[in-house]
């Protein structure tokens, strides 16, 4: 038996683009058939707001037991797999702490009059874009890959190519229902126990378990008309990039996808009724045969030019979710072959799932993944764009990079401090926020493909010095580099410390730095005494 899993393992190591495509993608879809075809029974019945309350007070009789009369040093987490989360980092917690069940995927509502959605805090994008589109609506952050969650983008965070106009993922989350460390349930929003909800985005699950959340919802149209704009000069890319974020009445979507250091594609996108499509000019890019997305974009710059853009219409959902079949660019190492056309038109439809991609990592293909390969969001001001760009450039030398615009907001007013987890933004406007942009780098660093040295860690606290010293931030999902006091540093924890300490006295959830960050291992292998964490 000892051979037939060296062999597997080896297999799985060794032949990765053949193991996914052959074992992995066919798992998927019947994974995803599955969850569709329950997710289908629960709102056929419309029994999922009952369940919803029943599934509320298990989750909060387990935390009373979990925590009464509990030792010193007892911590809680959700029970949910570290393989079905979005982030391709090692986070040692959960075999340390307290794992509370909290398996609540459910729409409970859609609300009509007063525009609201109802979930649960595991619902993800790919499923609330196909409740919520064929009744005419969409959310104004809906990120664009399938697998993230409600709760992860709420207290994480989420970005999408509408930020522009609408901020992060957490602006448009108006009322949150939350399971505290006594057991308590509290509904809060910004009407209702403000504190808290102000302090929730960006917690990461540290003040309390997220079960239910209400977010906006807005009017939706059945098309897309994108522009995209090949540009050959990284100066002007960016003036077009900048110009586009910040007009007083922007396009529905911007984002760019720079390719090289000076070679990038701009994209302005519209929502567009029906009777305003032109008909030839329809790419339905969801179509399995299709090229991954990034690769048709990479055409662009070809074919158009910041003068003559090349247009076309997208249905909608299949905008949203562009980025989903090649995981942005990520699925080109691990499928080589992946967007061949005989491999399109054969194997296309199948798209492996980000989770069972990490649920079957072999050790070699982890640590491959830790010292070779790049998963960062990185967040700054948009004037600091380019020189953001030499940065990454510099430490990287990763592309194509994904380069997103969206507003920070100053949550401070004459008499109320700033109560964002992100530090408050050096200039913001007379609407109360800042442009900032996202840089997306998602691969393998060009001195890995050229069999050259490069360490992962001088790297990226090199970004991550940089992102701090221009006030900005890194997304939580990443694999950080921080120290306590760098992170401290990063992120705004005066509001956040004040609400820790009222509603979590006694330190049953982490800190956030404790779930996130690399330098936390040994805090969590204190815990683990003799216990192996990896």
């Amino acid at each position: 038996m000892g051979f037939l899993y060296d062999m597997a393992v080896n297999f799985m190591t060794e032949q990765r683009g053949i193991f996914v495509t052959v074992f992995l993608m066919p798992v998927s879809v019947v994974w995803d058939i599955m969850f569709a075809l329950r997710s289908w029974l629960i709102m056929a019945l419309y029994s999922a707001p009952e369940l919803h309350k029943q599934r509320v007070q298990e989750a909060s009789a387990q935390v009373r037991d979990a925590t009464t009369n509990a030792p010193p040093g007892t911590k809680l987490c959700t029970a949910r797999g570290g393989w079905l989360s979005i982030s391709l980092s090692l986070r040692p917690y959960k075999k340390v702490a307290t794992n509370i069940s909290i398996n609540m995927y459910d729409i409970l509502e859609l609300n009509e009059t007063e525009s609201y959605v109802h979930v649960e805090p595991m619902v993800n994008m790919g499923q609330l874009s196909h409740y919520l589109i064929p009744r005419g609506y969409t959310i104004p952050v809906l990120p664009e890959m399938d697998d993230l969650t409600v709760g992860g983008l709420f207290m994480g965070t989420g970005i999408e190519a509408s930020s522009h106009k609408f901020g992060l993922f957490d602006e448009f989350v108006i009322e949150a229902e939350v399971i505290l460390a006594s057991g308590e349930v509290v509904t809060c929003s910004k009407t209702q126990n403000r504190d808290l909800f102000d302090a929730l985005p960006w917690s990461y699950g540290t003040l309390g378990f997220l079960v239910s959340c209400k977010i906006k919802v807005i009017p939706c149209k059945p098309y897309i008309r994108i522009e995209y704009r090949g540009c050959h000069n990284k100066k002007q890319g960016l003036e077009l990039f900048t110009k586009a974020s910040c007009m007083d009445i922007p396009p529905d979507f911007v984002e760019c996808i720079a390719y090289s250091s000076e070679t990038m594609v701009v994209m302005t996108s519209d929502m567009v009724d029906e009777d305003a499509v032109e008909k030839d000019k329809i790419n339905k890019i969801g179509r399995w045969y299709k090229p991954w997305y990034f690769k048709h974009v990479e055409k662009m710059l070809e074919i158009s030019s910041p003068e003559k853009p090349h247009v076309e219409y997208i249905p909608v959902r299949q905008f949203f979710h562009r980025w989903t079949s090649a995981i942005f660019w990520e699925l080109e190492q691990i499928i080589p072959f992946g967007n061949h056309p005989l491999y399109r038109a054969l194997l296309g439809w199948f798209t492996p799932s980000v989770a069972l991609l990490k649920l079957t990592q072999t050790e070699a293909i982890r640590k491959t993944y830790e010292e070779q390969h790049i998963v960062q969001d990185m967040l700054v001001p948009i004037s600091k764009t380019s020189e953001a760009l030499d940065v990454f450039d510099t430490h990287y030398q990763i592309y194509p990079l994904w380069i997103c615009p969206y507003r920070q907001y100053d949550y401070s007013d004459a008499t109320t401090e700033h109560r964002h987890f992100l530090r408050k933004p050096n200039k913001p406007n007379k609407e109360g926020y800042e442009m900032y942009v996202d840089l997306g780098a998602y691969g393998v660093p060009r001195p890995c493909l050229e069999k050259k040295p490069f360490d992962v860690i001088k790297s990226s606290r090199a970004v991550e010095k940089y992102v701090t010293e221009a006030n900005g931030s890194q997304m939580l999902y990443a694999t950080s580099y921080l120290s306590r006091d760098e992170f401290r540093e990063m992120f705004n924890h005066a509001h956040y410390d004040k609400m820790k300490q009222k509603v979590d006295p006694n330190d049953f959830f982490p800190q956030v730095y404790e779930k996130v960050c690399k330098g936390a291992m040994n805090f969590w292998q204190a815990k683990a005494g003799d216990k192996k964490l990896d």
